[in-house]
């Protein structure tokens, strides 16, 4: 089983990166509590892995995790059922691995049922299985972007990958920067946007 990979950051966006490892290059998807901490394009990066297995077609779908904390809570989450691995990233995406942690403990069905797809019988079952198992999570992350038009487009762009329709992810980012201050990261945008679709 792959640990983790060891190369040069080569693309990045709020929902995937490229790592370039010896010539190859490896396509990791990501959170964006991870996305908000790793280096800019061409720096040297070490992300944790997991690879997901499709069991109807084994088609094979690998996550990168800058810290392990993230990796054991999106491990946990996908032992649950009915939370697949794309439904434990955006939980990453709407909360850092503190705040999903603390909602997971305090049983708030509220704040899981905000996250797409999600509903309520879900949400208390993600309480019930992993009230008991989750931990301390450490630091939330540190935003130093300032919002601007490309910004704006990252934020769309990373909503439709994750399955939003353009039309009402824009109106959603479009409110989110409405309701920031000026400066605003490109994970906050999401985050906020997330919230109201």
């Amino acid at each position: 089983m792959l640990n983790h990979i060891v190369g040069t950051l080569v693309e990045k966006s709020p929902t995937h990166i490229v790592i370039d490892c010896n010539g190859m290059g490896y396509i990791l998807n990501i959170s964006l509590n991870t996305y908000s901490k790793i280096p800019e394009i061409n720096n040297s990066i070490k992300l944790l892995t997991h690879i997901s297995i499709n069991q109807n077609d084994f088609t094979q779908t690998a996550f990168g995790f800058f810290e392990e904390s993230e990796r054991q809570l999106f491990r946990q989450l996908i032992s649950v059922s009915g939370v697949g691995s794309g439904a434990a990233r955006m939980f990453l995406s709407s909360y850092n691995p503190l705040e999903l942690t603390q909602h997971i403990i305090n049983g708030n069905v509220g704040a899981l049922k905000n996250v797409k797809g999600i509903g309520e019988k879900t949400a208390q079952r993600i309480i019930v299985d992993l009230k008991a198992k989750v931990g301390k999570n450490e630091n939330l992350p540190d935003f130093t972007f300032n919002p601007n038009n490309k910004i704006k487009q990252e934020a769309l762009t990373a909503l439709i990958m994750l399955g939003f329709v353009k039309n009402t992810a824009e109106k959603a980012v479009d409110k989110a920067i409405a309701q920031l201050s000026t400066a605003a990261a490109v994970e906050d945008i999401i985050k906020t946007a997330l919230k109201s679709l």
